[in-house]
């Protein structure tokens, strides 16, 4: 919880003859600082009360969130508040909401322009990350899609199960963190997913580093990147990567991956397009 990694002498509150059982700011010391009650806070926090714009903006400076962070807790609440108001109108709304039979097809666009990126790794990426298509050159450089199941075909699931894919990222480390933060942003836009929540939480059994950077509750949204591979055939590959998102399926993210022209990267990427045309 954000609070408890706060340093209450950081906001100018003394430790002074105050006896603290655990560490960061307790909720009344978050409220007076907010200017609200202990209360409505702890409503707040609880998942109770969507707090009016003035109310999140004062939490959010009380609370030090980055844009990420409070990007993360405004999805939060504005799915309490529209819970709250589905509730309100309806009460069987939320249990009789069908559910979203299309969200995993790719929209024939994304497909259509895949399809046409011969010579540069790319993927379509579904909201549980989700490994919706791929190039031939994406299977070359990453996996061999075509030879998965549905069920391995999930990008943060490789990333922690597939031995081949920790030693193909030169820095694993940060690339699976990144992808833990990613998913929890998604888990804040679909906190009943049920299919998110299993995903969850096979992967907090089977690998404790996910279980820990989840309960770490760090969330993040990259649109860009560059990152080093160690491919078993050709070598490293220096890969700048963009996310790109079709307004009428935002959450499908089509993945493309660049690099220098001239560079050995573009070269040993060459290569691979060989064995992919083979």
């Amino acid at each position: 919880m954000r609070r408890g990694a706060l340093d209450p002498e950081d906001l100018g509150i003394s430790a002074v003859g105050s006896r603290r059982r655990v560490s960061g700011l307790r909720r009344e010391e978050v409220a007076d600082l907010a200017s609200i009650s202990s209360d409505y806070y702890a409503r707040i926090e609880q998942g109770r009360l969507a707090p009016s714009p003035p109310v999140m903006a004062s939490l959010v400076r009380v609370l030090r969130l980055d844009e990420d962070q409070a990007d993360y807790a405004s999805s939060l609440i504005e799915h309490a508040a529209h819970a709250e108001q589905a509730a309100s109108v309806d009460p069987g709304a939320e249990a009789s909401r069908s559910p979203r039979a299309d969200r995993f097809r790719v929209r024939p666009q994304l497909q259509r322009l895949l399809e046409q990126l011969t010579e540069t790794p790319a993927i379509v990426l579904g909201p549980r990350t989700e490994i919706l298509a791929w190039n031939p050159l994406a299977e070359q450089v990453y996996a061999p899609f075509g030879e998965m199941s549905k069920k391995q075909l999930n990008y943060v699931r490789l990333i922690f199960t597939d031995p081949a894919m920790r030693e193909l990222f030169a820095d694993w480390p940060s690339v699976a963190r990144s992808c833990v933060a990613i998913l929890r942003r998604e888990a804040a836009a679909s906190p009943e997913d049920p299919a998110l929540s299993a995903l969850v939480g096979e992967l907090t059994i089977s690998d404790r580093d996910f279980g820990r950077w989840w309960a770490a509750r760090n969330v993040a949204r990259q649109d860009f990147g560059t990152k080093l591979l160690r491919h078993p055939r050709v070598g490293e590959l220096t890969l700048d990567w963009d996310i790109f998102r079709y307004a009428s399926a935002p959450e499908q993210q089509l993945i493309v991956n660049s690099c220098e022209p001239g560079s050995e990267t573009r070269e040993r990427l060459a290569r691979l397009l060989e064995d992919a045309r083979g």
